[in-house]
């Protein structure tokens, strides 16, 4: 039994002619404990899936069945709870709080479990240890390098124990030191057993994945398993084989306009001279002709 099903999924925005189809009918079956990469161009429908697939939305049309359960149709608080308690986010932008220290950041979801102080800090201090941020726990957000803030949203997306982990472009903010230092914490979660769904537009992080599932006007067009350790073929074909603008093709580019300018000109000169000429020619006929009818 998939852990994930989607079932003619679609989702619109706005109303009338305004009308945004963000997903059109998507189908999609995810297994407990898979890595799954989400790819494709700017307003293919990507962060729409994520948001509905972590109940953050609702779809228009479809059924949504979570563990085997329908989900589609929740009200906002029972939603609210089973996101709680079976999904972890992590965002591009970290959404840590500039206020609070890292451990406060990481504790905060507990918070809305009920869980006393003590239990939740010595929780959140566990996750941070297993994220290697332990000695960053009394650090405050602007303190931190972008890696380890993306390391202390992932400890943040963990303390709650979610079974899924959702990230919407977790490296898009960061170097690619920072993006292998999150991809390996990533893989090291998928290890235990966590179901990863992750959007990213870097080919090279689908060497992680063991799946990739690549997107288009709000369409699936393309679902792929992977070796991990593997660029996924589908995304090797479409992304490596696009024809690429060069430094001799800029170089090129700039030896024919330094070239085209000369020539204008010159152009500009000779016909500049033409126009003098013309000028002085018909200035010295009038002078002839004045001087032949005084005489």
């Amino acid at each position: 039994m998939p852990l994930i099903k989607l079932e003619d999924v679609s989702k619109l925005y706005g109303f009338g002619d305004a009308t945004t189809l963000a997903l059109d009918e998507v189908s999609l079956s995810i297994d407990k404990g898979e890595f799954v990469a989400v790819m494709g161009p700017s307003g293919s429908g990507k962060s729409t899936l994520l948001n509905v697939l972590g109940l953050l939305d609702r779809p228009t049309n479809g059924t949504y069945r979570l563990q085997n359960r329908l989900v589609d149709r929740l009200s906002q608080s029972r939603a609210a709870k089973l996101r709680r308690d079976t999904i972890g986010f992590i965002f591009q932008s970290y959404n840590l709080l500039p206020k609070l220290t890292v451990l406060e950041n990481v504790a905060l979801p507990l918070t809305y479990k009920g869980i006393g102080a003590t239990k939740r800090f010595k929780q959140a201090s566990q996750i941070l240890e297993r994220v290697g941020m332990q000695n960053r726990e009394y650090y405050y957000p602007y303190q931190l390098s972008g890696g380890q803030i993306q390391c202390a949203a992932i400890a943040r997306a963990l303390v709650n124990d979610p079974s899924i982990i959702i990230a919407d472009e977790p490296t898009g903010n960061l170097d690619s030191a920072g993006s292998r230092l999150v991809m390996e914490l990533l893989s090291e979660i998928h290890k235990m057993g966590n179901t990863i769904i992750f959007v990213t537009h870097n080919p090279e992080l689908t060497k992680y994945a063991t799946r990739v599932v690549y997107m288009r006007d709000g369409m699936i067009i393309e679902d792929e398993p992977t070796m991990i350790g593997e660029v996924a073929k589908t995304v090797r074909r479409r992304l490596y084989t696009q024809p690429r603008m060069t430094a001799e093709d800029d170089l090129m580019g700039v030896s024919l306009l330094m070239k085209a300018v000369p020539d204008k000109a010159v152009s500009k000169s000779s016909s500049s001279k033409r126009t003098k000429s013309k000028k002085g020619t018909t200035s010295r006929r009038k002078r002839r002709y004045q001087k032949v009818k005084s005489t």
